[in-house]
């Protein structure tokens, strides 16, 4: 359904793409991750048709999104980073507006306003100002008025962001709806956990460049075992300790400053267990909890980029 190829995008000597390639299989979501500045927007805005490449082509479901700008259009739906929505207006006027722009009438416009309100939670809220409403109400209207047109492939960038977790999960669960009805979604997120839950597959940008593509579990198996999780009992020793590690594995360490944790790869499994205590107890470093698990995507992502999850805030 989306096709990428060798796209590149430059703005002065900033490579913001350089040959990307890409697929979205239809009725999937494909999740790309990477951190501030990586290029992902700048994907987002070449296939809705806001920004052309450079170089390479792009097609969804099979219209070029340079030389078939309109057909592109009339097919996706769009919700970006921040709710671009009317304040003035009531939520129901905002997407009938959206509805008109599409050129539906007046009544089929209404109707499938009245849909997306009921779909998404803001029935009893429609006819309100939207200066009156939540951040997350302005999400969900944001991404509704995405739905209007009832696009076969859906791009969302970050969609979540800034939400309380209860509507995040109310969205992730809308977003499984959508794809289980045979709508195309590329989705962009800070959120590792939400790749890991919706994306069928799932691709790594950093520096403009795609690093890695698979499976969720395809991407953990690449760390080859398990992770070694420590908490440090004294804030001040994260660093001397993550030091320790890393010079032993030559990976980096993960580091969570507000849990005094940190994470590192452990290929040998047990060995690195007993290895990593003896260290600890030469340099008179003091840990409450120290134990192997599965990698998450968080430490694919550590791996792959150098960068820990801050970077995609």
């Amino acid at each position: 359904m989306i096709e990428v190829h060798a796209v590149t995008k430059s703005f002065g000597d900033v490579h913001a793409l350089v040959e990307v390639d890409l697929q979205v299989d239809g009725g999937t979501v494909l999740g790309l991750l990477g951190p501030n500045g990586a290029g992902k927007s700048t994907l987002v805005k070449v296939l809705a048709t806001l920004l052309a490449p450079d170089a390479g082509h792009a097609t969804i479901d099979g219209f070029d999104v340079v030389r078939d700008a309109v057909a592109v259009r009339s097919i996706i739906g769009l919700a970006g980073q921040f709710a671009a929505v009317d304040e003035v207006l009531t939520g129901r006027e905002n997407l009938v507006m959206v509805g008109r722009l599409y050129r539906l009438s007046r009544r089929e416009a209404a109707q499938r306003a009245a849909d997306v309100l009921e779909r998404l939670g803001l029935a009893d809220a429609g006819d309100r100002p939207v200066r009156t409403y939540s951040g997350g109400m302005r999400r969900r209207l944001d991404l509704g008025a995405s739905l209007v047109g009832r696009p076969r492939v859906l791009i969302l960038d970050e969609p979540t962001t800034g939400l309380d977790p209860r509507t995040r999960l109310d969205l992730w669960s809308f977003i499984s709806d959508l794809v289980d009805h045979g709508t195309t979604v590329l989705l962009t997120t800070q959120y590792l956990e939400e790749a890991d839950r919706l994306a069928q597959r799932i691709v790594v940008i950093d520096h403009g460049r795609v690093i890695a593509e698979g499976t969720s579990d395809e991407l953990k198996t690449q760390l080859g075992g398990d992770v070694l999780d420590v908490r440090v009992v004294d804030p001040s020793r994260l660093d001397d300790a993550a030091r320790i590690l890393e010079g032993v594995r030559g990976d980096s360490a993960m580091i969570d400053r507000d849990e005094q944790r940190l994470t590192i790869a452990a290929r040998d499994g047990a060995a690195s267990l007993v290895g990593a205590v003896r260290l600890f107890d030469d340099a008179r470093i003091t840990v409450d909890d120290i134990a192997l698990r599965r990698p998450s995507l968080d430490d694919v992502f550590l791996a792959l980029t150098g960068h820990d999850t801050a970077s995609l805030a």
